[in-house]
């Protein structure tokens, strides 16, 4: 089957694409801004019912029914600002497209020089526009792709880049089981900070697996995330997420994330707290899906998550 042929591919291209370590800049792209996305830990790889798919592998977005519009707040560590919106839309034998855009506001900061003197005010914000589109490989197979723009500025200061995301999803209908594979931030800069350095973009290879109970209303999820980093095959797999959704009733579900990266990240001494561990609500109403996060960093802080989802 194609499905298998792809796959092998993929297999094979591998060790191409570990070579492909992450870095420092436009680091925003990998926080999770959407609170339902958010409470499963990012485990949204194998997701084909929401459009903020679109920022985890954009051929989940095949799969959408509708026109759905998803717009996300969080107030981030230190009153930073961020927000997030996806809408996606099908065009009849044309395949699926979708526009999203993820920005985080750093806030005004006071410009002082050597003496302390006050120079005045400056703001920075980073802000990441994607177009994605996605289509049918084969039967149940997805393939997607998203083009982005990405632009950063510190005061007077700005860098400018451009990437692609590329996708793809298979359903096994028995089973009720999905496989995604998802390569996103794949670019580079079209204009540095400083003209005698480029910086590298935030490239994540990942995989995820989710299963649907089939006796009970639940939906599990697994993701193996930032496969491209320069470790050992053991240390590659530490990075996973897993998420959990249970639907209490039509309007109402539940949901339950563990980040063993974040956990392992916020460790102080022994101890980690709740480090890693995001709980979530969703709850239909009035046609309007208003989902709610929150997400530990142990010892350090707590991030909270809004957003509404609706479909015209």
């Amino acid at each position: 089957m194609k499905f298998y042929r792809i796959f092998l591919l993929i297999f094979l291209s591998f060790p191409l694409l570990c070579k492909l370590q992450a870095q420092s800049a436009y680091d925003f792209l990998r926080l999770d801004l959407n609170p339902r996305a958010a409470a499963l830990a990012g485990s949204f790889v194998t997701n084909t019912d929401d459009p903020n798919v679109m920022f985890y592998n954009p051929a989940g977005i095949n799969s959408l029914k509708e026109t759905p519009v998803s717009i996300s707040y969080v107030n981030y560590f230190l009153d930073i600002n961020l927000g997030g919106l996806a809408v996606s839309k099908d065009f009849e034998n044309a395949g699926r497209f979708a526009f999203g855009v993820n920005y985080i506001n750093y806030g005004t900061f006071t410009r002082a020089d050597e003496f302390k003197n006050n120079l005045g005010e400056f703001s920075a914000g980073d802000v990441a526009f994607l177009l994605g589109y996605a289509n049918n490989l084969d039967v149940n197979f997805s393939y997607g792709v998203n083009v982005k723009f990405i632009y950063s500025s510190i005061a007077e200061v700005s860098s400018s880049a451009m990437a692609a995301d590329l996708g793809l999803q298979y359903a096994l209908p028995g089973p009720l089981m999905v496989f995604g594979f998802s390569a996103l931030n794949l670019g580079g800069q079209l204009k540095p900070y400083y003209d005698t350095h480029r910086e590298d973009l935030p490239v994540d290879i990942r995989f995820g697996i989710s299963k649907k109970m089939e006796h009970i209303p639940l939906t599990l999820a697994l993701s193996f995330n930032k496969l491209n980093e320069n470790h050992d095959f053991g240390e590659k797999l530490k990075a996973f997420s897993l998420g959990a959704e249970f639907n209490l009733s039509r309007v109402l579900r539940l949901r339950l994330g563990y980040d063993n990266e974040k956990r392992r990240e916020m460790k102080l001494d022994t101890s980690t707290g709740l480090a890693g561990i995001n709980i979530g609500v969703g709850a239909l109403i009035s046609g309007y899906n208003f989902d709610y996060s929150y997400s530990s960093y142990g010892f350090i802080d707590s991030i909270h998550r809004i957003g509404i989802t609706f479909s015209y």
